[in-house]
């Protein structure tokens, strides 16, 4: 499935600046959620968003086989950049294998994103909450564990869709979504019972929040849309020490490990302001 993680390595071009960076890393464009709030937080630190396209989707992966991909290649990219910090903007490879990044890289400090199951159960009024993920962060013990610990007094629904990433995808990269599709995707979330409806829907994949305006249009009733995003950069900025004091800090950079991102993921890089 895709490149291995030897041959997505020697794809890997960009030279490393001096200053160190924070480190953004999805399986494909989606992170760019969390990119966007932690440079808001972040103005003066450099950043290198890290899209492992090479291995997109990762719901069709062996768990196995995925875990050793991932940690693979942050020992090569933790070689070259010597991060700050590394975000995992990604639910799947977080519940997966954010506590063997840790292991296997004691030095680098890990942020990891995780289904907002905690918050939501905080914020809801009918106690009815949906989590929207993708079939890899269902299956997940990790995401169970969540639910026992915070929201035991909630009804939480898990809903995994096989499709939403990759129309996140195309969505951010200006194509046209058929909207029965996507409602087809969304559906599942919203239940309603003698004690309520459904009022809050996490998004837990961090594709999603690029397609929540479409969410809302095609939602049969108003919910509050979950995005973890400006929670994961202000954990990540809580972890940093003061202000480097290098506003020319260098250009931030786009990794793809393909090394084939097509026009339309170049231009989006463009226009986040990302060097390929």
């Amino acid at each position: 499935m895709g490149l291995s993680a030897a041959a997505a390595l020697e794809s890997v071009a960009a030279e490393a600046a001096p200053a160190r960076p924070i480190l953004v890393f999805d399986s494909g464009i989606g992170g760019l959620t969390v990119l966007r709030e932690a440079r808001v937080l972040m103005p003066d630190r450099r950043f290198v968003y890290i899209a492992d396209d090479a291995g997109f989707p990762y719901g069709g992966w062996e768990e196995e086989a995925l875990k050793e991909r991932i940690v693979t290649l942050f020992g090569a990219f933790i070689a070259r950049y010597d991060p700050e910090i590394a975000i995992i903007a990604c639910n799947t490879a977080s519940t997966l294998v954010l506590e063997d990044l840790r292991r296997a890289y004691p030095a680098t400090p890990f942020v990891g994103t995780v289904p907002a199951i905690k918050p939501a159960a905080e914020r809801t009024r009918s106690g009815l909450v949906s989590v929207l993920a993708t079939p890899g962060t269902v299956r997940r013990a990790y995401t169970r564990d969540l639910i026992q610990s915070f929201a035991t007094r909630c009804h939480v629904r898990l809903v995994g869709s096989e499709n939403l990433a990759r129309m996140a995808e195309a969505h951010i990269r200006g194509e046209t979504v058929d909207d029965d599709a996507v409602r087809a995707e969304i559906e599942p979330c919203f239940i309603e019972t003698d004690r309520g409806r459904t009022d809050i829907v996490v998004l837990a994949c961090t594709h999603y929040p690029f397609m929540a305006n479409v969410f809302r249009r095609l939602a049969p009733w108003p919910v509050d849309w979950l995005d973890p995003a400006e929670a994961i950069a202000r954990r990540a900025r809580s972890l940093l020490s003061g202000s480097d004091g290098q506003p020319e800090h260098g250009d931030d950079i786009a990794i793809f490990t393909s090394g084939q991102p097509d026009f339309s993921t170049r231009r989006l890089m463009q226009g986040f302001g990302l060097r390929e």
